[in-house]
């Protein structure tokens, strides 16, 4: 079943949050902001540990790369379904049901290494990709989101407070592997080993998945107790399959830009984020701890710049003019960011400063900043394209395909662009990522009506 007619063309249906009544709007976009977060920060308590985990068991680190993508490929799957059912269903329960699932597949990932020793490797590896699967599937709570800040918001405020949603995620991602590294210490260990039962097991990965799920539970609690439903016009489609949707987006000339977009953009910046690492380490000599404090760096700056730079870029200027700026911003960081070690000359004499605070390291963070700051305004100007592509009824079908399309995008990127700097050369997924953007903003320049840029 393709969009409703009237999400198309001058006669488009007024964008939600025109009409919906809620008690608290203020409360209620906070409670959402403080879901995404906790949800991200359980998520990123994982990421110290994943790979000493599977290593754990003795097995090839291509299960690292295996299990990601696993994530991936269940959220394409599962985005689209939650952002449809939220449509006819409502924004409310879809977000209750999912942080519930994430807390179970956290308490499940912490107890592979229980299973090893009961069942042996095999199973314990195959119930990591079980929780991964489920976790994976859950975080498609994102479109349900999305779409609840369409509907509470107003079109003109609306890419501020999507902005917010990338804020939360980049303090997610910050607090969160500090906090998984808290609880995978030898001293945090050896307390809960003492305090706990043993019937609750306590290593190093199993306590930071616990938290994890104590934190997705934390969420759930929130949502009961503050989260209204938004009183809006629901959509009575419930029987539209995962590729029907996309087959439906596709053929609507408001979305098919954007479905592409975030395809290609994924494609690129999720490669780019994963090859960064050994980046920095090989043209560096950058340890896992120096290269962290980057990653942090980078977060910050991605809350800064989703958080506060784009709700008042967004007061001025069209979505559609900020994503141009955000994508041009993004190419040219990933084209010079192979460069930076090279940087000498001028800013030489800043060694003085500090012995660390050399030239490369000084053009590496311009070049992050550039990164940052085109990511963040490029992805924020999508979501609230995206949004004012689509009536009010159909908000979560319409984040859920996009998300989705981003979730196929990160599962073959980061197999795209290693094998690029393992064979090709080290260069060339930055490269690569830098020339994929191009099309990425034809895609969205050529879809894009002037309703949906605000200038009509």
């Amino acid at each position: 079943m393709a969009l409703p007619r009237a999400a198309t063309g001058a006669n488009a249906t007024v964008p939600a949050g025109d009409d919906t009544t809620i008690e608290n709007p203020k409360r209620a976009l906070w409670t959402v902001l403080l879901i995404v977060f906790i949800d991200l920060l359980g998520f990123g308590v994982i990421i110290p540990i994943l790979p000493f985990y599977v290593r754990s068991f003795g097995v090839s680190d291509l299960f690292i790369g295996l299990l990601a993508a696993s994530y991936s490929i269940a959220q394409f799957v599962a985005a689209p379904t939650l952002g449809r059912i939220s449509d006819s269903r409502g924004r409310r329960p879809v977000l209750m049901l999912s942080l519930f699932g994430a807390t179970i597949a956290w308490v499940i990932f912490g107890l592979a290494g229980q299973i090893d020793v009961l069942f042996g490797t095999t199973a314990a590896i195959t119930t990591l990709f079980l929780a991964r699967l489920v976790a994976g599937a859950m975080g498609g709570n994102i479109a349900a989101a999305q779409a609840y800040i369409a509907d509470i918001t107003a079109p003109k405020e609306r890419a501020g407070a999507l902005g917010l949603i990338g804020a939360a995620f980049g303090l997610g991602f910050i607090f969160g592997p500090a906090i998984g590294g808290f609880f995978a210490s030898e001293a945090v260990v050896s307390t809960a080993d003492t305090l706990l039962p043993d019937v609750i097991p306590t290593t190093p990965y199993s306590l930071p998945s616990f938290a994890a799920a104590a934190l997705s539970l934390l969420s759930l609690l929130c949502a009961a107790m503050f989260l209204e439903e938004p009183d809006r016009d629901r959509s009575n489609d419930t029987s539209e399959t995962l590729v029907g949707q996309f087959v439906s987006a596709l053929r609507n000339e408001r979305l098919r830009g954007l479905v592409v977009a975030f395809f290609l953009l994924s494609v690129a910046f999720s490669g780019v984020q994963v090859m960064f690492i050994p980046f920095a380490a090989d043209s560096y000599g950058y340890t896992a701890a120096q290269t962290a404090l980057l990653l942090s760096y980078i977060g910050v700056l991605g809350v800064l710049n989703q958080g506060i730079i784009v709700g008042k870029l967004a007061k001025r200027i069209s979505p559609l003019r900020i994503a141009v700026i955000g994508g041009t911003s993004l190419a040219l960081a990933l084209a010079t960011l192979p460069l930076a070690p090279l940087a000498s000359g001028e800013f030489a004499r800043l060694n003085s400063i500090a012995p660390w605070f050399t030239p490369e390291l000084i053009a590496l963070l311009v070049v992050l900043a550039g990164l940052s700051f085109g990511n963040g305004l490029l992805n924020v100007a999508l979501s609230t394209l995206v949004s004012l592509s689509s009536s009010a009824e159909r908000q979560g079908t319409a984040f859920g395909v996009t998300q989705g399309a981003g979730s196929l995008g990160r599962t073959i990127g980061p197999p795209l662009m290693a094998f690029l700097y393992a064979f090709v050369a080290g260069w060339t997924p930055f490269v690569f990522g830098a020339v994929l953007l191009v099309p990425t903003l034809i895609a969205v320049i050529a879809g894009t009506s002037r309703e949906q840029t605000g200038l009509s």
